[in-house]
């Protein structure tokens, strides 16, 4: 099903995506989505699909030809390297958009830079810590853990290997999502409910007060990953 280019205004508005957004997130370029939104260029089919895939994977529902609308789903899943890079776009714009705490449980830093690359990581980290007090992090890793790849704008500590597990939680905004890194592949299972997500901080904060250990000075170094 197409998409008008009303539609294609609305849903940047809602999304708060600027052309040069949608163009990162399409590989579209940025002249190319301008001439479409303003009538200037009648656009493939196949282009307006994948204008229309990179919104619903950002939390946009097409009504007919004219309506837009955030979506309300429970669930969502993301898989393989787009759908985690997608993901992370997702707890990017969800933290620009309802601040708060987020949470990150059984943090494997290897497994986000092998997957996504330490420029791509590097990146993510900036406009984290752009978002400067409107948001905290906290993040607990594995005990000897120095590669903290978020210091720039979240707390770690360490937690006992005995407890410690291979799959990673995350809070963020009303989501709690499942990150599973297997090794050819990842897969992200979101669930948005304000009440599952509040519960899991409530466990995580007690954890770690209780349970985890804060790592000495010194031991805290910025990552360089593999590309």
């Amino acid at each position: 099903m197409t998409i008008t280019t009303a539609q294609i205004r609305g849903a940047r508005g809602l999304l708060d995506w600027s052309q040069a957004e949608l163009s990162r997130r399409t590989g579209i370029s940025t002249t190319s989505i301008g001439n479409i939104e303003s009538g200037h260029t009648q656009a493939r089919e196949s282009t307006l699909a994948i204008i229309r895939a990179a919104f619903e994977r950002g939390g946009i529902d097409f009504m007919g030809t004219e309506g837009v609308r955030l979506q309300t789903e429970f669930m969502h899943t993301y898989t393989g390297l787009t759908g985690l890079s997608d993901f992370m776009d997702h707890v990017y714009e969800t933290s620009k958009q309802m601040g708060g705490e987020i949470v990150l449980f059984n943090a494997h830093p290897e497994n986000w830079l092998n997957t996504l690359g330490a420029e791509w990581v590097a990146m993510h980290s900036k406009r984290m810590a752009e978002l400067g007090d409107k948001i905290s992090m906290r993040i607990t890793s594995r005990p000897g853990e120095t590669q903290f790849i978020s210091k720039s704008f979240a707390e770690y500590r360490w937690f006992p290997e005995e407890l410690f597990e291979k799959r990673c939680l995350y809070a963020y905004g009303d989501n709690i999502a499942f990150v599973n890194f297997e090794e050819k592949n990842v897969s992200v299972v979101v669930l948005k409910q304000r009440d599952f997500a509040h519960a899991f901080r409530v466990l995580f904060n007690i954890a770690w007060d209780k349970v985890a250990t804060q790592p000495k000075e010194g031991e805290v170094t910025q990552a360089r990953g593999k590309k």
